[in-house]
């Protein structure tokens, strides 16, 4: 008898360690599944935020490029080249006269005027004219701070919708803060070369390569 029972015991022994084994691996597994549900990925986290925060901001940054230049030429179109008129006056540098501030020209636009001399000869019809619009409001905005230090300059760049992955080169050296905006879109080489110091503003049209990453050493920019 104790033959045939003993077997008997140590089966029914070994089935439940058996058994008792899965199910604590079962339930180790399960408890792994759900930590993984519960906390993700530091990494994946973060690129999911800054995707999340990007996109929003390069969308505005492209509508606000398309208003600003709504009253231009399409991109691409070949630019033509006549004498400019007499008489005609830049629209920067700006100045502010003492004791006033500036005030935009009758119904916000700039009249265009095309370049005969300069880096802006190299542009299409749309850059050129965009430019034009791009220069004003910028240096409007930038003349109105008294001491123009890079976080403020920054802070009003910002204001006006561009975003920090297209102003370059944004520093102070002595009184003077200088910038450069990128605004290179739909196959363009428009850029914006920008400097300040509370008294004169310079901003002016640069052009940049067509392709690649956008380089400072690179530009086109008036001597």
């Amino acid at each position: 008898m104790m033959r045939t029972q003993a077997p008997s015991r140590a089966v029914d022994t070994g089935m439940r360690r058996r058994l008792h084994g899965l199910a604590i691996a079962a339930l180790a597994a399960a408890s792994l599944a759900a930590c993984g549900n519960e906390q993700p990925s530091p990494v994946g986290e973060r690129d999911k935020s800054a995707d999340a925060v990007s996109a929003p901001s390069d969308a505005a940054f492209v509508k606000m490029l398309d208003e600003v230049a709504r009253e231009c030429p399409p991109p691409g179109t070949e630019r033509e080249s006549p004498a400019t008129p007499e008489g005609a006056a830049p629209t920067a540098p700006v100045e502010a006269p003492p004791g006033s501030t500036v005030t935009p020209p009758p119904g916000g636009a700039v009249e265009p005027i095309a370049p005969t001399a300069g880096p802006e000869v190299e542009l299409d019809a749309h850059d050129w004219c965009a430019g034009v619009q791009h220069e004003q409001r910028v240096a409007e905005a930038v003349l109105q701070l008294k001491q123009p230090d890079p976080a403020q300059v920054r802070k009003v760049l910002n204001g006006l919708g561009y975003i920090d992955g297209r102003i370059h080169g944004l520093k102070q050296s002595a009184a003077v803060t200088k910038f450069v905006i990128d605004l290179r879109d739909k196959g363009g080489r428009l850029c914006l070369d920008g400097t300040a110091n509370g008294e004169l503003t310079e901003v002016e049209a640069c052009v940049a390569p067509k392709d690649g990453l956008f380089d400072i050493a690179n530009l086109h920019r008036r001597s």
